[in-house]
């Protein structure tokens, strides 16, 4: 024992003076190989935002400023450097004694079917003061399917212009809302519209209870950055042309479904300005916009992917002008237009980032956009989402 503690003694000794030397390569020796350290992959992860939108009839401006930026807040929210998937939802409010009190429009990756609904709202009704802020508060929390995963980042945007209704009898009322939001991890922020002092105080109460941000905008444009480029109407139109080489399969419910997104792709295309169809292009193009447009059982990913074989499917699920196709037609159609979306993908990215960089420098040449809504959005969220792991290494938002 006495023997084996001596030489245990002189090998830590001597390991430790050796650990002390400096240390040379051995001219001719076999050097081990660097061992480089495993790298970090950034988690996906997911964003859902829901937007509570006041449309009565002082809201006009800022109804317009929302249809034309949903797709700029959505690439700005896809500047995380994780890629994260993106899920957005809206609740469109007015009160009672107006055509409708809420709308409700939940969380979906599917942001064409969204902006489809957004463009229908026009802004009417309202007459005294307060709105059913409550109300809609209640169904952003409670009639949208929010989820459970611990690496979200979740948060409630409440834009209007007026205070909420405190006065209605058996109504739930927003602090106690906001506290189970709160409970549940939802962050709630406040946009005022315009500088009524009670809406103010309200909507200061409400994101301070609900661990988010306040800030005012102009109710006529929401304070948005609006700049059109050189690069709009060809992202506009190589857009609709990367649309047209979607195909979906599945059975006749799913190809139902798959119509009517597509028909709310036609609807943008045919009624959105040209610059919102160049954010949405500019949108689509990034990691985070490819669940918007594709979505899931759509041919041509994933035939080209591998996912899917296409010698395995059953006719019947294929689209009906492909059902009667000999399979080496179908797979020599389905190739071509992989072929198609890969060149038109790349142009798309090309001229977007040659759109931001004309727009950061228009930006920077009008003094900066640190007031506007699009830069507000993005510095609350940049901020929240931290706490969930997301990091966003771009300083501006996308316009």
């Amino acid at each position: 024992m006495k023997t084996t503690l001596i030489g245990l003694t002189l090998f830590a000794l001597t390991a430790a003076t050796v650990a002390l030397l400096p240390t040379r390569p051995v001219t001719g020796a076999i050097q081990p190989p660097a061992i480089d350290p495993v790298p970090q992959i950034p988690r996906a992860g997911k964003i859902e935002v829901v937007f509570v939108l006041d449309t009565t009839g002082s809201m006009s401006g800022l109804i317009d400023a929302a249809k034309e930026k949903i797709w700029s807040i959505a690439s700005s929210l896809a500047q995380a450097e994780s890629a994260p998937e993106i899920r957005m939802g809206l609740v469109a409010y007015r009160d009672r004694g107006d055509a409708y009190v809420t709308q409700v429009s939940g969380l979906s990756p599917d942001l064409d079917s969204l902006y489809a609904t957004l463009m229908d709202y026009k802004a009417a009704g309202g007459g005294d003061t307060p709105e059913s802020v409550n109300q809609a508060l209640h169904d952003a929390l409670y009639k949208v399917a929010w989820s459970n995963a611990q690496d979200t980042y979740q948060a409630i945007f409440l834009v209007g212009d007026a205070p909420p209704h405190m006065d209605y009898q058996g109504e739930m009322q927003y602090p106690e809302i906001i506290a189970e939001a709160r409970a549940r991890g939802i962050r709630v922020n406040a946009i005022q519209a315009g500088t009524l002092p009670v809406t103010g105080k309200e909507w200061q109460k409400i994101a301070a209870l609900g661990g988010g941000d306040y800030f005012q905008v102009d109710p006529s444009s929401g304070s948005a950055v609006a700049i059109a480029t050189p690069y709009d109407e060809k992202l506009a139109r190589l857009s609709k042309e990367l649309d047209d080489t979607r195909v979906y399969y599945g059975d006749r419910e799913t190809r139902a479904q798959k119509a009517r997104k597509l028909d709310a792709t036609r609807k943008l295309h045919a009624s959105a300005s040209t610059e919102s169809r160049a954010r949405r292009a500019a949108f689509n193009a990034s990691d985070s916009g490819a669940a918007n447009l594709l979505g899931d059982q759509e041919l041509v990913e994933d035939v080209a992917s591998g996912k899917l074989d296409l010698d395995r499917i059953e006719p019947e699920k294929l689209p009906e002008p492909m059902q009667a196709m000999a399979p080496a037609a179908v797979k020599a159609k389905i190739l071509k237009k992989a072929e198609e979306r890969k060149q038109l993908q790349t142009e798309i990215q090309s001229l977007s980032r040659q759109r931001a960089d004309f727009l950061a420098k228009e930006v920077e040449e009008r003094g900066g956009a640190a007031a506007s809504l699009d830069d507000r959005i993005y510095g609350a969220v940049r901020e929240q989402a931290a706490a969930k792991g997301f990091k966003y290494d771009a300083t501006a938002p996308a316009y």
